[in-house]
């Protein structure tokens, strides 16, 4: 099973699978993200920042982070969710073998993100000081990069800063 039992916190894996989430003491898997979609927004994330540092263009920056914004005020409107679960149709509905992300954890991820390119959007316009502007996003695009590839640093701070907080808690 996917879910992990930390004292008697239950916190969901970060890729489980629909069938798996049915028998999880959260049972709200409709509310989660296909995984391939998760996959498709830090593609996009990654590939336009990497354009905007190759062409030193921080407007490319500025596009990203109005978008990322609108995906954490809500999932009608991720535009970049939205696109995703257009054009993986075919593979995610019906499937429930598709692995799914927590939605939270998304939602928490896009909020260091739009944090993150906040601070380059000033260092960038404000400041002028365009060298730190740049170090943050390449901080992104590698982070995004290693979500990819299996490692999500957004996520182990989610599921760290859910277990300390857990921990207080059960303590008072």
């Amino acid at each position: 099973m996917a879910v992990q039992q930390i004292s008697s916190l239950p916190i969901a894996t970060p890729a489980h699978t629909s069938a798996q989430l049915l028998d999880s003491p959260r049972n709200n898997f409709l509310l989660d993200i296909p995984l391939p979609v998760v996959n498709f927004s830090r593609t996009v994330y990654a590939v336009s920042l990497i354009l905007a540092i190759v062409l030193q263009q921080p407007l490319i920056t500025s596009v990203l982070l109005i978008i990322v914004s609108f995906g954490v005020i809500g999932a009608r409107w991720n535009i970049l969710g939205r696109l995703g679960r257009a054009i993986f149709r075919k593979q995610i509905t019906g499937n429930p073998a598709v692995p799914l992300e927590d939605a939270r954890l998304i939602r928490f991820n896009n909020l260091i993100v739009v944090g993150l390119l906040t601070v380059a959007q000033i260092a960038f316009w404000i400041a002028q000081i365009p060298l730190v502007g740049w170090i943050i996003t390449g901080g992104i695009v590698a982070a995004s990069i290693g979500a990819l590839a299996g490692f999500c640093i957004g996520c182990t701070i989610f599921y760290r800063f859910r277990l300390h907080k857990y921990n207080l808690f059960k303590t008072l």
